[in-house]
């Protein structure tokens, strides 16, 4: 009798360790699959993020999208060196005012978009090179959540001078047109070294909506908008909001 009840026993025991864990249902299997997928992205985009501090992206997912729409871009890499300092700060002046001063999130400014109900944007400089650069345009949550992960580290290990430079060389600027070389040639026939403070901010001006304005033609709007821009980049080289990226 004993016999027969320790044979039940082993007979009930799983034989294996594998035996005994519980198997996973199709929902597991999709969020291992997603956790995943999301490790090996963030450990790649690591590596581009240390890899990028010295080598200039060679393109992007909007870059390309356009490439294939268009047929060609107008693009071409310029060092931070030989553009206009003045463009630079009228970008800042427009986008990020306060570049200098936060680690990659502007919370005041995310508060005031909440507030106008998303009708303004609230990403930094640094937000829109991470979706330039690594992710991809659009507002769903999963690319937030990536870019919420992304952002610190690019401002961890590039400097803030980097990232304008970055961003000055990748951001839409006319219809094909990416980057502040090919936008100076394309819409006033200059170098970008040689942009005057007017023809940096109507390129500044066109920024939020590079498909619908024109530095070249500007409207009303563009025009009041860039006069707004001058007065911004002369003070914040003034105040010293300029200062983490210029020498």
């Amino acid at each position: 009798m004993a016999k027969r009840s320790a044979q039940t026993k082993a007979a009930k025991r799983p034989r294996t360790a594998a035996a005994a864990r519980p198997r996973r249902g199709f929902k597991g299997w999709i969020g291992l699959i997603v956790l995943r997928s999301v490790t090996v992205f963030v450990a790649g985009a690591t590596a581009l993020i240390f890899l990028y501090t010295v080598v200039n992206p060679p393109t992007t997912w909007t870059m390309f999208g356009e490439k294939r729409r268009l047929g060609a871009l107008e693009h071409e890499w310029v060092a931070m060196e030989n553009i206009a300092p003045v463009m630079a700060r009228s970008a800042v002046a427009a986008e990020d005012a306060d570049f200098c001063l936060h680690w990659g999130f502007d919370m005041f400014a995310i508060r005031a978009a909440i507030e106008a109900g998303g009708a303004r944007g609230g990403s930094t400089i640094t937000q829109q090179v991470v979706k330039n650069v690594f992710l991809w345009q659009g507002r769903s949550w999963p690319r937030k959540a990536l870019e919420a992960v992304i952002t610190p580290a690019v401002e961890a290990v590039w400097s803030k001078r980097r990232i304008l430079e970055v961003y000055l060389n990748v951001a839409e600027m006319g219809e094909g047109v990416f980057g502040v070389k090919a936008a100076a040639r394309h819409h006033f026939g200059v170098e970008a070294s040689e942009l005057t403070p007017r023809q940096a901010a109507l390129i500044a001006a066109i920024l939020p909506a590079p498909k619908r304005r024109s530095p070249g033609s500007p409207s009303r709007f563009v025009s009041n908008r860039a006069a707004q821009i001058m007065d911004g980049a002369a003070l914040i080289r003034s105040d010293g909001r300029a200062s983490c990226f210029e020498d």
